[in-house]
């Protein structure tokens, strides 16, 4: 699918980072009509000791969908209040099942054909980012055919 410049793809996470990307969007998008916005938050899968502990994959699914759906009530309410649609915004809660974090928001971006990602950076120090990696300088290394916006 070709990327659509209506179509805008917002990784959210419960981050104060985050949070100031979502109000960016909102100014940039404000009223505009015949947009599409994707809230996305991708998840890790849980930590082997999970499983040692009693965990169950459903449980950690449903707990953290729940986490999302918390998430994604803030995120609207504030896009809504920058005068967007209730009914442009979709929401799409993903654990990244065998990638990374920002392999699994790459692979959203492609498959909806959505011409912006805005997303806010953690602000990891060079040695964090070296061992850790970044999600937003993953996404603008290894995107093609969209905008990425990495709010600080």
């Amino acid at each position: 699918m070709a990327a659509e410049w209506k179509r805008f793809l917002i990784a959210v996470d419960e981050t104060e980072t985050s949070m100031r990307a979502v109000r960016y969007a909102g100014e940039l998008v404000g009223p505009h009509q015949d947009i599409e916005i994707l809230l996305i938050h991708v998840y890790p899968e849980p930590q082997p000791d999970y499983y040692r502990k009693g965990g169950t994959l459903r449980a950690y699914q449903e707990d953290k969908e729940a986490s999302a759906g918390i998430l994604f009530g803030n995120v609207r309410n504030i896009l809504e209040k920058k005068g967007i649609s209730g009914n442009a915004i979709a929401v799409k809660a993903v654990m990244a099942e065998g990638k990374t974090l920002s392999q699994a928001i790459i692979d959203e971006q492609k498959s909806g054909g959505f011409g912006t990602v805005i997303l806010g950076k953690r602000g990891l120090s060079k040695a964090e980012e070296f061992l850790f990696g970044s999600i937003s300088s993953a996404l603008l290394h290894k995107t093609r055919d969209c905008a990425v916006i990495a709010v600080g």
